[in-house]
Order: C-alpha cells, then structure tokens, then sequence
C-alpha cells in the first residue's frame, strides 16, 4: 500500500477522497500547509505527494522529493504550470493531473459571475438584508445580442460560448487551434485576437497559463478592447496584469471585471484573512472597485467536479501503486 502526502487540505478535499471507493487502497497523510523546497521534509515516508494549484514543487522541492523517494507528483486539478517539468523529467518523476474534472462547473461560474455584477445581484442583496429596496444605481445591461468574446476554445471555452449562444448573444471567439466543426454547429465566428478585442461587449478567458499567454491582457491589449466592455476571467490570474488592468478600469476605459482567479492569489485565497490587513495593494484596491466581482477560485468548486477529482487523482495513485500503467490523458510526464 502506498503513502500518499497530501497538501493544502481543505475539508472538503478530505470527505470527497475519504468518500471514494478506492480510498482504503492507499495511505493518506493529510496536512493543511502547502507543499515547498520549506514544507518538503513532511514527505519522508510518502511514496507519492498530491498537490493543488498553489504548492511549489519548483526544482529544489523536487529534488528534495526524490531523495526521500517519492516517485509520483498527483496534480488534482488540470494545470500544471506551477510544477518544475523540466526537473521532474531530470529526476525521472511522473506527474499526473486531472484534465478535466467539470468543464461545466467552470463555465456556470463564468457566466454567474458576469450576471452578479452587470446586474449587480450582490449589491442588491446587501441592500435588501438592511431594508433599503432602492433601485438606484442597479442598471445593468441584456446579454441578448450583445458580442461575447471567447478566448480559448477547449471543453470550459466552448461550453460557456453555448450558454452566452442561449442568451441570444453573437460570440466571437480566438483560439491558435480552432474547433471550426463545433463553431459551425454552434453558430460561433472564430476571428483573430485583436478583432475579438475591439468588438467584445464581454470578454471572456478560458487559456492555461504559458510563457505566450502570460500577461495576455496587458497595456496594449486593454488599449485595443472597446471602451466599456466587461472581463471574465476564471482561467489563471496571470493572464492578466493587474497593474494596467487597474489603470483601465480608473481611466474609465474598462466597464467592468469578474475574477475567479488573481495573478498573486497565492497565501491568500483559500484562506481567512478576514482577521487581518491585506498586504496586497493592488488586490486590496481592486476589492474595493465598484464595478469589479471577485471570488476566491471557487468556480471548480460543485459536488460533481470534487467528485470527479477525486475519483481521477485516486485513479491514478492507485494505478501507479499497481503498476497497471496510467490513464494516457492525464499524465503531464
């Protein structure tokens, strides 16, 4: 039976992989803190670590990793871009993920999150729990025939493109590999970026994070959106710069944003800081905006996607442990 270090143990992590069938088939070490070249000493013993979106097993955790013996990092969740690849093949690791635990868990969020703050729902209801029924300043805007833009068009990409299509919005859509059949089907206009930038009402990012989409919205991207157009991003925060995404929104330019996710996100979301200041300027600033909606990378986060995590990433664990062989689709290297 193989051990298994589990880190950034949330409750609800530890019911779903409690709760799957093939649990008992593996040791499990839970620990809340977050793995780190700091944190790594914790895995003497394990044979395996699970890992989530904010561990660091950068280079020098890995190695430490190796010389304990651990042979297999279980990512449980689809990205991968926090994790060393080129130390992890140096060292001979396998890493495995989840590579699509509920595209449509991500994509409801998506457009969740845009209703709440163009029909500002969360203004509203802060209101009506102190009596005040006022509807001053609660104008939103039709998503019907307003233009979407979809940048990104994998499983979460194109499922929130077909919900914006039973809006009876038009969407645009940019991807470097386009799924023309499915657009066709859909009614869906692939375009190049700069064109899905000037005539998105709404903009929406569904991309992994890579050295090309890093910072994909930056100063001359937000210059070329159409003034008063609303962001979605529930993809990776640093597709984003928060510095010029901050002057957009100040000068006016931007009408409006809803984030899921945030460039510097880690050591503070997943966590209660409620008790204490934010250190962070420019997310402390953009908290405090009007006309921008954020929550805590929560859009994974259903009954149905949890399930589907757990059911992968034990899968995995249990056939490395075998020797079966992995499932082909979610192994990274």
């Amino acid at each position: 039976m193989k051990t298994v270090a589990f880190y950034d143990t949330k409750p609800y992590d530890r019911e779903y992989f409690e709760r799957n069938p093939d649990s008992g088939r593996l040791k499990w070490q839970f620990h809340e803190f977050r793995l780190s070249a700091q944190t790594v000493a914790s895995a003497r013993g394990a044979d395996a670590v699970c890992v989530f979106v904010n561990d660091r097993p950068d280079a020098g955790c890995l190695e430490a990793l190796r010389g304990l013996g651990v042979g297999l990092i279980a990512l449980r969740c689809a990205g991968f871009n926090n994790v060393d690849m080129a130390a992890a093949r140096r060292l001979g690791m396998r890493v495995v993920r989840v590579p699509a635990y509920s595209p449509h868990a991500v994509a409801e969020h998506t457009v969740g999150l845009l209703l709440t703050l163009n029909r500002k729902i969360h203004r509203a209801y802060n209101r009506v729990r102190e009596y005040n029924f006022s509807l001053s300043g609660l104008v939103g805007f039709d998503l019907f025939g307003k233009t979407v833009g979809v940048v990104g068009t994998g499983r979460i990409g194109r499922i929130a493109a077909q919900i914006f299509r039973g809006f009876g919005s038009k969407v645009m859509a940019y991807d470097p590999m386009p799924q023309q059949a499915w657009a066709v089907e859909h009614g869906v206009t692939y375009a190049d970026l700069d064109t899905v930038l000037a005539a998105a009402d709404i903009l929406t990012l569904h991309l992994p994070l890579t050295p090309e989409t890093h910072h994909l919205l930056g100063e001359r991207t937000l210059e070329r959106m159409k003034p008063g157009a609303f962001i979605v991003n529930t993809s990776r925060g640093k597709l984003i710069d928060s510095a010029a995404l901050i002057r957009h929104l100040k000068s006016g330019h931007i009408g409006g944003v809803a984030l899921d996710v945030y460039e510097e996100e880690e050591g503070v979301f997943f966590e209660d800081h409620s008790g204490s200041m934010m250190q962070d300027d420019e997310l402390a600033l953009l908290i405090s905006f009007p006309n921008v909606l954020i929550t805590s990378h929560q859009a994974f986060l259903t009954h149905e996607a949890l399930t589907e995590i757990a059911r992968v990433t034990t899968d995995n664990l249990v056939r490395w442990d075998a020797g079966s062989g992995l499932a082909e689709e979610t192994v990274v290297v």
